[in-house]
């Protein structure tokens, strides 16, 4: 038999959000710092997100800080800057880190091919593996995943479904 970890388990608190677009999961750790943003309808693959970054989690029902809350309902009611006011850090391999922080530079209203991110990042080979970092971004919205498309043009994969992904580029002003 395996041995059991004795690590305890990262423990976070979990709240909810309704938006235009569905209930939003926001998970915060004791400092109030985002960990996970996710769509209620998707918190199976968040919490094996959260595992899979953390080892084992306990989340906990908690509100969000006030500020936080507001800052992402302000975004949904159309003051886009607001994201950059969000307090953050995920756990991640340094390529994961590194496409993260690359997706965090993508500017509103703007889109960049897979292509483009792994060229931006001295990587131009490693294309489906930002796909895969890409996919595994914990922090959908805050962390722009829903900017990057096909090397055509074409709105492809997005953890909270293709019809988020085009209502948060339309809501950002890209035309899709």
């Amino acid at each position: 038999m395996p041995a059991r970890s004795t690590k305890t388990p990262e423990r976070f608190g979990l709240d909810r959000l309704a938006t235009p677009i569905g209930i939003a999961l926001l998970v915060t750790d004791a400092e109030g710092v985002l960990r996970a943003l996710d769509w209620e309808d998707y918190e199976h693959r968040m919490r094996e997100l959260l595992r899979l970054h953390y080892g084992a989690v306990d989340l906990r029902d908690q509100p969000a800080p006030t500020e936080m809350r507001t800052a992402l309902s302000g975004y949904f009611e159309g003051d886009l800057g607001r994201l950059s006011a969000i307090a953050w850090r995920i756990a991640g391999t340094s390529f994961q880190q590194k496409v993260w922080t690359a997706l965090a530079q993508i500017p509103t209203g703007t889109t960049m091919s897979y292509g483009a991110l792994a060229a931006r990042i001295d990587m131009p080979k490693a294309i489906r593996a930002v796909g895969h970092a890409n996919g595994s971004n914990p922090i959908s919205v805050v962390l722009p995943c829903h900017r990057l498309i096909g090397a055509d043009g074409s709105l492809v994969k997005y953890g909270g479904g293709l019809e988020r992904k085009r209502w948060l580029l339309r809501h950002e002003g890209v035309e899709v």
